[in-house]
Formats: structure tokens, sequence, C-alpha cells
């Protein structure tokens, strides 16, 4: 036999060993998967349903763990755009709320139903903040009636002026509470809800009628523009100043005093008024008014006297001072009388004072205007 066929009749007899060697080692692997996947079957035949629904439920667990991260990515993404964008959102509102109310100083309805629920100020008085709902509540509650009454003015100039002198007036005023909120603080006076419903009961019933309050809650609107909640606001910021007004000034209780000491030694009011001078103002109706007479509770005073009877001193309605009347003569519905008033000054001394030592920062641009 030549070489070269003696070689190949080697590989033929190796190939052939080799895959025999490959045929029984697949066998033997079958055989043991095959015995392992018998051994499973007879395992899970074996188990309670019990064990049979936990094994399915970590099975279904971990092939859901295979999603669990890039969930939780996602999610945290959202939110965190979600975060940005409202960030956004906020900060673009303040600076558009901020430009029209500080730079544009817009009375927009929208911009001072903001205001109520927001504690921005619009000036400071010597260390109090001035609250831009109670300016733009003033304002409004001042111009309102004019508009309803005349319209806005045909020449932009002249209605632009007269805005602006409103406006001026308004933020003078607020200052004014505000400062007054501060010395109540301090001098621990205090306006009640009591205090406020019995102001509003006597405004009923300006002119001798009693109004009913649903009657009353429309006067409001469709006159002034407010609602009954902002009236009552007004109210209680006018009470915590009259209080302020006549706890701080002793110089009105001294007069009041000397008042009533002269009126004790037989004096009249007129007499006593020339002996004060202009400390005091002097006033007579010179006939019968009506006893609902609005004039800081003159009349109805007036009315619960005996003719030539003078009263103890009593705070005026408005809250501005002291009152001294004396009874000329009275009907069933009139009355004619006289009087002394002692006017309460410290307050607006005090703001002066303030005002002229640069002691209150102004956010807004309001000049004051000369007609």
């Amino acid at each position: 036999m030549s070489k070269a066929k003696l070689e190949n009749e080697v590989d033929k007899t190796m190939t052939n060993e080799t895959d025999a060697v490959k045929e029984k080692r697949l066998s033997i692997v079958a055989k043991m998967k095959q015995k392992r996947e018998q051994k499973k079957i007879e395992e899970f035949k074996n188990k309670t349903e019990l064990e049979k629904v936990e094994e399915r439920r970590e099975e279904v667990l971990s092939k859901g763990r295979k999603f669990k991260y890039p969930m939780q990515y996602a999610k945290y993404r959202v939110v965190t755009v979600t975060i940005i964008l409202s960030v956004m959102a906020v900060v673009l509102a303040s600076g558009a709320g901020y430009f029209m109310l500080y730079k544009w100083q817009s009375t927009n309805p929208i911009l001072y139903r903001l205001t109520q629920l927001l504690p921005v100020s619009v000036a400071n008085v010597n260390g109090a903040d001035v609250r831009y709902s109670d300016y733009l509540l003033i304002y409004h509650s001042t111009i309102t009636p004019i508009e309803k009454q005349q319209g806005k003015l045909d020449n932009a100039k002249d209605n632009d002026f007269m805005e602006q002198h409103y406006k001026r007036l308004a933020l003078d005023e607020a200052e004014n509470y505000a400062w007054a909120l501060k010395l109540a603080k301090e001098n621990d006076l205090t306006v009640t809800d009591k205090e406020v419903d019995e102001m509003i009961l006597e405004h009923r019933k300006i002119g001798g009628v009693e109004r009913s309050e649903e009657g009353f809650k429309k006067i409001l609107e469709d006159n002034f523009g407010l609602t009954m909640k902002e009236y009552r606001r007004m109210i209680y910021l006018s009470l915590v100043k009259e209080k302020v007004s006549q706890a701080i000034d002793t110089n009105a209780v001294q007069l009041a005093a000397q008042v009533e000491s002269l009126i004790k030694s037989g004096k009249d009011l007129k007499t006593i008024s020339e002996e004060l001078g202009d400390k005091v103002l002097y006033e007579e109706t010179g006939g019968l008014v009506d006893k609902m007479n609005v004039d800081g509770g003159r009349s109805l005073k007036a009315m619960s006297l005996n003719a030539g009877e003078i009263s103890d001193k009593f705070v005026s309605s408005s809250g501005d001072g002291y009152y001294f009347v004396k009874l000329v003569a009275k009907t069933d519905s009139t009355v004619n009388y006289t009087s002394i008033k002692i006017s309460f000054t410290e307050f607006d001394k005090q703001m002066k004072e303030i005002r002229d030592s640069g002691k209150i920062k102004e956010l807004i641009k309001i000049d004051r205007q000369e007609s």
C-alpha cells in the first residue's frame, strides 16, 4: 500500500473516531439535560400551589427588574423637567407682575385681586410696610364713583391728570393707614369685628332709612365697585386710625379738659371759642336741620339734650376730633345746635415730620400735581 493511501485511511479512521466521540459526548449532555428537566418536573409536581405561585411571581419580577432602572430614570427626568418648567413659569409671571405693578403702575382688577392674595408692598413708612392692596382699594373706591357719574374725560391729558391726582391721594391715605397700624400695635390698640359691624350698621342707616344688608351691598357694588369684604377693610382701617389719633393726641385731651372746666364755670360755647381762639372750631347750624344730618354725630347728640344743655365731650363719628354740643331747639325730626370741635392734630403732625425727613420710601413714582 502506498504512503498516500495509508495516510488517507488513517485520516478516515481518525475522523470516524472523532465523530463517534462527539456523538457520545452530545448523548451524555442530552441525557443530563433530560435528567435536569425531569427533576424540575418532579419537583414542580411535588410543590404546593402557594410555592408554585411564589415561584411564578419571582420569575415575573426578575424579568421586570430589567426595566426598573430605565423607568426610574425616565420618571426622574419627568419630575426634573416639571420642576424646571414650573420655576420658569413662576419667574416669568413674577417678572410680568413686577413690571405691571411697579413700572407701569397698572390698576387692572386682576392685578388688584392678586395683591389681595400676595403680601406685596407699595411703600414703607418709617419701617411700616404699605400694602399694595390697600392703595388700590382706596384708589378704586375713589375713582369708580367719579367715572360712573361723569365717565372718562375726553381729553387724554386731563384724564391722566385726574387719575394721577387720585392715585396720589390714595397712596397718601394708604401710607397714613400703615403708620396708624404700626402705632396701634405699639399701643396695644385693637378694632374688633363687633366695632366694624356697628359702624356698618350706622352707615346703613344714613339718611334715616335703614337699608337691608343685600340692598347695602348693591349700593356698594354699583356706586363704589366694592364688595362687603373690601368695605369692611376700609372701615377697619378708618377705625384703627381714629383710635390711634385719639390715643396719641395728649394736647387734644388737655384742651378738652380745659373746655370742660370753662363749661362748669358757666361759660357758653361761643364765649369759650372766643377765649381759646384757633385752638377750637366753633359752629352754628343757623336754624333747624334734619336730625339725621351727616355732621359727625352732632345732630343725634343734640337730640338727646334739653334746650340750653351742653353735652359732655364725645368723639366725632369720623374720628377726627372731640365735640361739645349745645342744644338750641328741636322738633321730632329736626334740631338746632351750636358746637365746638377740638381736632386731633398729633397724627397729622407725625406724618408730616416723617414725610419731611424722607422716611417714606415709595416703590412707585406718583408726582404731587398742582392744579
